[in-house]
This record gives structure tokens, C-alpha cells and sequence, in this order.
């Protein structure tokens, strides 16, 4: 994990839980367990099974299996936990060079090489990122294809209801017509107000000179009621 807090807060997780699975295999099943933990930053974790010490599981372990090991004096431990904690400067120091922090004491053959890192991560990222653009230009044409398609289908619906209610409509108008005026004519006080009504007259066309009997005439002059 290159982040330094997600680091140890992963750390501290996965401690916490082999911890607690170290004492829950000794209560549950009477087992013998010493289990030493060593952190990035040199801190030391350790768990014993109860009724036990950590020596005495040590002592065990080097007669069962023949393995000779060295005592060490609080000297050597001290020496040990100072580089431990040297080599986790650096590597902080490392991670916020590459966040562009305390770049002062970087010489220029060191600004060289970290410039070289940067544009290989940065060369990855772009990468990684088109990839993912890509990916979403794709999703985004499937899902316009899709919407086009359901578009043309309900437009054809919609035209194909609207050919059928004109048909519809075409042939029952001019029986609702004939219902509508048969219903007139079959109620008495609507056949009394049509006979109400004075007929039209009677009208007769005749040429305004009656003696003339050329055909061509009667196209030259007007028609007289």
C-alpha cells in the first residue's frame, strides 16, 4: 500500500484481527501460541496464550525443532529498531518527494530521476484514464442506441393508433349522421318543426330575349330569374 495512511490504518485492522485469532484458537482449542509483530515504523506487538510465557513457548519450539536461537542483548535489539526506523524515513521521505514536498535536498541528478519516475506514472495514469473514457463513450453510444430504438418503436405505435382512430372515425361518421337525422325524422315535435318550415320555390331560368333561338346567344347574354 504506497499511501502512508492507508497503510496504517490497514495495519491496525489486520493486527487487531490476528490478534484477536491467535486468542480465540489458544481459549477455544487449549493451544500454545506466541506470535510477535514487528510494524513498518519498528514498533513492536506481541500475544501470548494464557497459562503461558513467551519464553517458555520459545524454549518449546527450539527443543521440537532443533533450531538454535541467539539471544539478543538490549543492545542489538536498539541497533536493529534504529535502522528499521531509518529505512521508514526514507521511505517517507521517498513518498513525499513524489508529492513534490522537501525537494531542497535533492541534488540534480536526484530531481532527474524523480522527474523520470513522475512521467512513467504520470504516462501510466493518462493511459488509465483514456481507457476509462473510452469505456464510458461506449456505454454512453450503447445506451443511445438503445433509447433510438425505443424512440422509432413508439413513434410507430403512435402513428399506427392514429391511422386506426382516423379509420375509426371515417366510418362511423356518417352513420352517426344518418342515426342522428332518422332520429329527427321519428320524433314527432322534430318532424312538426320540419314541416314547419315553407318550402323553397320554385325557380325557372329563362333568356332575357326569348325570341332569340341561336344557341351562341344564350352564351353572350346573362340569364334572367
Amino acid at each position: 500500500i504506497e499511501n502512508t495512511t492507508n497503510r496504517q490504518v490497514t495495519f491496525s485492522k489486520r493486527r487487531g484481527g490476528l490478534l484477536k485469532k491467535a486468542n480465540e484458537l489458544a481459549v477455544l482449542c487449549d493451544a500454545h501460541i506466541a506470535l510477535i509483530i514487528f510494524s513498518s515504523s519498528g514498533k513492536m506487538f506481541e500475544y501470548c496464550s494464557p497459562h503461558s510465557s513467551m519464553r517458555q513457548i520459545l524454549e518449546r519450539y527450539k527443543k521440537v525443532s532443533g533450531t538454535q536461537i541467539q539471544e539478543y542483548d538490549d543492545r542489538q535489539i536498539y541497533c536493529e529498531i534504529t535502522n528499521m526506523k531509518h529505512e521508514n524515513e526514507k521511505l517517507q521521505s521517498s513518498m513525499r518527494h513524489l508529492t513534490g514536498e522537501d525537494l531542497a535536498t535533492l541534488t540534480m541528478n536526484d530531481l532527474n530521476q524523480l522527474e523520470q519516475q513522475l512521467e512513467v506514472s504520470v504516462n501510466r495514469v493518462r493511459t488509465r484514464k483514456g481507457q476509462l473514457i473510452n469505456q464510458q463513450l461506449e456505454n454512453l453510444r450503447r445506451k443511445g442506441h438503445i433509447l433510438e430504438d425505443q424512440n422509432c418503436h413508439m413513434t410507430r405505435m403512435l402513428m399506427e393508433h392514429q391511422v386506426v382512430m382516423e379509420t375509426k372515425v371515417s366510418a362511423e361518421t356518417p352513420v352517426q349522421l344518418l342515426d342522428y337525422f332518422g332520429s329527427l325524422y321519428h320524433d314527432d315535435q322534430s318532424r312538426e318543426m320540419l314541416q314547419l318550415i315553407p318550402p323553397f320555390p320554385n325557380f325557372r331560368l329563362q333568356p332575357t330575349q326569348p325570341n332569340l333561338q341561336d344557341h351562341a346567344a344564350v352564351h353572350h347574354h346573362g340569364l334572367q330569374l
